[in-house]
Protein backbone atom coordinates (compact mmCIF):
# COMPACT_ATOMS: atom_id res chain seq x y z
CA UNK A 1 0.00 0.00 0.00
CA UNK A 2 0.96 3.69 -1.16
CA UNK A 3 1.50 5.72 1.53
CA UNK A 4 3.04 9.19 2.57
CA UNK A 5 3.37 10.17 6.14
CA UNK A 6 3.44 14.02 7.26
CA UNK A 7 5.00 14.90 10.41
CA UNK A 8 7.36 17.86 12.40
CA UNK A 9 4.11 20.59 12.28
CA UNK A 10 3.50 22.55 15.30
CA UNK A 11 3.07 25.98 16.54
CA UNK A 12 5.93 28.50 16.22
CA UNK A 13 6.60 31.69 16.69
CA UNK A 14 7.68 33.73 13.55
CA UNK A 15 11.52 33.45 13.19
CA UNK A 16 11.49 30.33 14.27
CA UNK A 17 12.08 26.91 12.96
CA UNK A 18 10.58 23.80 11.94
CA UNK A 19 11.91 20.89 10.35
CA UNK A 20 9.02 18.42 8.04
CA UNK A 21 9.24 15.25 7.34
CA UNK A 22 7.71 12.72 5.17
CA UNK A 23 8.04 9.28 5.26
CA UNK A 24 7.34 7.06 2.11
CA UNK A 25 6.01 3.43 1.66
CA UNK A 26 4.70 1.24 -0.95
CA UNK A 27 6.90 2.25 -3.94
CA UNK A 28 9.98 2.69 -5.48
CA UNK A 29 11.28 5.63 -3.77
CA UNK A 30 14.35 6.43 -6.03
CA UNK A 31 12.11 6.40 -9.22
CA UNK A 32 10.38 9.53 -8.06
CA UNK A 33 10.26 13.46 -6.71
CA UNK A 34 8.94 14.18 -3.48
CA UNK A 35 6.79 18.01 -3.45
CA UNK A 36 5.82 19.48 -0.93
CA UNK A 37 2.76 21.93 -1.27
CA UNK A 38 0.70 23.91 1.04
CA UNK A 39 -2.63 25.31 1.50
CA UNK A 40 -3.55 28.41 3.57
CA UNK A 41 -7.06 28.78 5.26
CA UNK A 42 -9.13 30.58 2.09
CA UNK A 43 -6.47 30.17 -0.38
CA UNK A 44 -5.55 27.46 -3.28
CA UNK A 45 -2.93 24.55 -2.89
CA UNK A 46 0.59 26.43 -3.68
CA UNK A 47 3.99 24.07 -4.74
CA UNK A 48 6.94 25.13 -2.08
CA UNK A 49 9.49 23.03 -3.12
CA UNK A 50 10.21 19.84 -4.89
CA UNK A 51 13.21 17.39 -4.74
CA UNK A 52 14.08 14.94 -7.92
CA UNK A 53 15.09 11.33 -5.51
CA UNK A 54 17.20 10.43 -8.52
CA UNK A 55 19.51 13.52 -9.18
CA UNK A 56 18.76 15.28 -5.93
CA UNK A 57 17.62 18.12 -8.17
CA UNK A 58 15.40 20.66 -5.76
CA UNK A 59 12.77 23.75 -6.88
CA UNK A 60 11.72 26.31 -4.22
CA UNK A 61 8.81 28.68 -4.74
CA UNK A 62 10.38 32.57 -4.80
CA UNK A 63 8.77 32.87 -1.19
CA UNK A 64 10.70 30.60 0.37
CA UNK A 65 13.80 30.57 -1.31
CA UNK A 66 16.81 31.30 0.83
CA UNK A 67 14.66 30.13 3.87
CA UNK A 68 13.24 26.46 3.13
CA UNK A 69 15.57 24.01 2.37
CA UNK A 70 14.47 20.25 0.91
CA UNK A 71 16.80 17.15 1.96
CA UNK A 72 16.10 13.45 1.38
CA UNK A 73 17.30 10.55 2.81
CA UNK A 74 17.11 7.18 0.83
CA UNK A 75 18.04 5.35 3.24
CA UNK A 76 14.75 6.01 5.07
CA UNK A 77 12.37 6.80 2.18
CA UNK A 78 12.39 10.20 3.59
CA UNK A 79 12.28 13.42 2.42
CA UNK A 80 12.47 16.72 4.74
CA UNK A 81 11.66 20.28 4.43
CA UNK A 82 13.75 22.46 7.20
CA UNK A 83 12.21 25.81 7.02
CA UNK A 84 14.17 28.48 8.91
CA UNK A 85 13.03 32.31 9.71
CA UNK A 86 9.18 31.36 9.53
CA UNK A 87 6.79 33.97 8.62
CA UNK A 88 2.99 34.24 9.89
CA UNK A 89 2.38 33.90 6.23
CA UNK A 90 3.76 30.34 6.30
CA UNK A 91 0.52 29.35 8.12
CA UNK A 92 -0.87 26.51 6.12
CA UNK A 93 -0.93 22.76 5.89
CA UNK A 94 1.57 21.70 4.69
CA UNK A 95 1.36 18.02 2.12
CA UNK A 96 3.60 15.99 1.03
CA UNK A 97 3.23 14.25 -2.16
CA UNK A 98 5.07 11.91 -4.74
CA UNK A 99 5.50 12.40 -8.57
CA UNK A 100 5.87 9.73 -10.69
CA UNK A 101 7.52 11.75 -13.52
CA UNK A 102 10.97 12.12 -11.19
CA UNK A 103 11.37 15.47 -12.26
CA UNK A 104 12.14 18.39 -9.62
CA UNK A 105 9.13 19.74 -11.15
CA UNK A 106 7.09 17.88 -9.35
CA UNK A 107 3.81 18.43 -11.85
CA UNK A 108 2.53 14.89 -11.72
CA UNK A 109 1.34 14.17 -9.03
CA UNK A 110 0.58 10.42 -7.89
CA UNK A 111 0.43 10.44 -4.46
CA UNK A 112 -0.56 12.74 -1.75
CA UNK A 113 0.12 12.77 2.40
CA UNK A 114 -2.43 13.37 4.73
CA UNK A 115 -0.89 17.13 5.71
CA UNK A 116 0.62 18.31 8.75
CA UNK A 117 -0.17 21.79 10.21
CA UNK A 118 2.20 24.73 10.59
CA UNK A 119 0.76 27.99 13.02
CA UNK A 120 3.39 30.84 12.72
CA UNK A 121 2.65 33.01 15.12
CA UNK A 122 3.14 37.52 14.83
Amino acid sequence: EVQLVESGGGLVQAGGSLRLSCAAYGFRFDDYAIGWFRQAPGKEREGVSCISINDGSTYYADSVKGRFTVSSDNAKNTVYLQMNSLKPEDTAVYYCAADYSGESTCGMIGWWGQGTKVIVSA
